[in-house]
């Protein structure tokens, strides 16, 4: 599935980036400047006195409204015509929903929405139904239970045992379960609908990768990350590493889904056996890493979304990674 080009090699774009103050959109602006575009950046977020409005050319605070209402819509198209937006890359999760369930408002202006099959984005909201999907598919999926209590759990799943949010992403939310006090606890204070998981694998095997989509069940070979986790449940650090068991997975699962765009798979490995723990078809707080190794997905988005080519498969490199906190101060 290709895009209609909108645009050449080497003319000058306009580009909206969205959750500017937070990791995700920080990230994509630091693989557009990475790429020698020739890119005007308008950060959008909600917070004006965030350090969004410093990394971007022109700033839009989004309007204290609900954000399911006519007005904030209107401010989308309006933000979006006034400024001659070429492409639009969602940095927030909760901005790619709001787009692709608006798709119909958005056909008669220029710009064009970096989003996912709408499918893989409406699935992936619901852990629960995202695991139901994989063992209807034949798929390995994480054992899990709903509503049960502490002792049919222990029976069925073992210990120790792991509470998730249906909903969410990153590990918001997630808490380990050692015993029944942990699970009567967790229990009482979580406060969204939640599923019991069996525990699998261990930190030290966990896995983020990164594939662009097409749209027809291929994609661009991975980017494979093993990676260990910040207290947020972002990716801390992480080493470029090669796996040929979860690339051979990742392509089964773009064959079967058929995402379109950036789309980020998480892992675990018990043994011999990748468990997915979740799909999330969008930019991923690993943006940023990925760009620094050469899989810059922004710089794919602007040539498949715009100029209605095909990325070539990029040149990862190998290494390691760090996050660190870094001051910015304005006088």
């Amino acid at each position: 599935m290709m895009m209609q080009a909108t645009k050449r090699p080497g003319d000058a774009i306009t580009v909206v980036v969205t959750a500017v103050g937070a990791l995700i959109g920080q990230g994509i602006i630091r693989s557009l400047k990475l790429s020698g575009l020739d890119v005007r950046v308008i950060g959008v977020d909600r917070d004006p006195n965030g350090i969004g409005p410093y990394w971007c050319d022109a700033f839009f605070a989004k309007p204290a409204i609900d954000e399911g209402s006519d007005a904030y819509l209107d401010f989308w198209k309006d933000l979006l015509r006034d400024e001659a937006v070429d492409l639009v890359l969602p940095g927030l999760e909760l901005d790619v929903l709001f787009f692709s369930r608006n798709r119909a408002a958005f056909p008669d202006l220029h710009a064009r929405i970096v989003l996912n099959d709408p499918a893989v984005i409406e699935l992936a909201q619901d852990k629960w139904d995202f695991g139901v999907e994989l063992e209807r598919l034949g798929l390995p999926a994480i054992p899990a239970r709903l509503g049960a209590g502490f002792a049919d759990c222990v029976h069925d799943l073992g210990l120790p045992l792991l509470l998730k949010p249906r909903q969410g992403n990153g590990s918001r939310g997630i808490a380990v379960l050692k015993d029944e006090d942990d699970f009567n606890y967790w229990s009482r204070k979580s406060k969204d609908d939640f599923l019991i998981q069996k525990f699998i694998g261990s930190d030290e095997h966990e896995f983020t990768v990164g594939a662009f989509g097409f749209g027809d069940g291929t994609a661009l070979p991975p980017i494979i990350f093993r990676r260990k986790l910040s207290v947020a449940g972002n990716t801390q650090y992480a080493e470029v590493v090669d796996h040929p068991v979860l690339a051979e997975t990742v392509a089964k699962l773009a064959s079967i889904f058929k995402p379109v765009g950036p789309t980020n798979y998480q892992f675990r490995m018990d043994g011999d056996t990748p468990y997915l723990l979740e799909i999330n078809p969008r930019f991923s707080s690993s943006t940023s890493l990925r760009a620094a190794f050469g899989y810059n997905e922004a710089v794919m988005s602007v040539e498949y979304y715009l100029l209605g080519r095909k990325p070539s498969a990029p040149d990862v490199r190998p290494g390691r990674g760090w996050r660190y906190y870094e001051d910015y101060v304005v006088t």
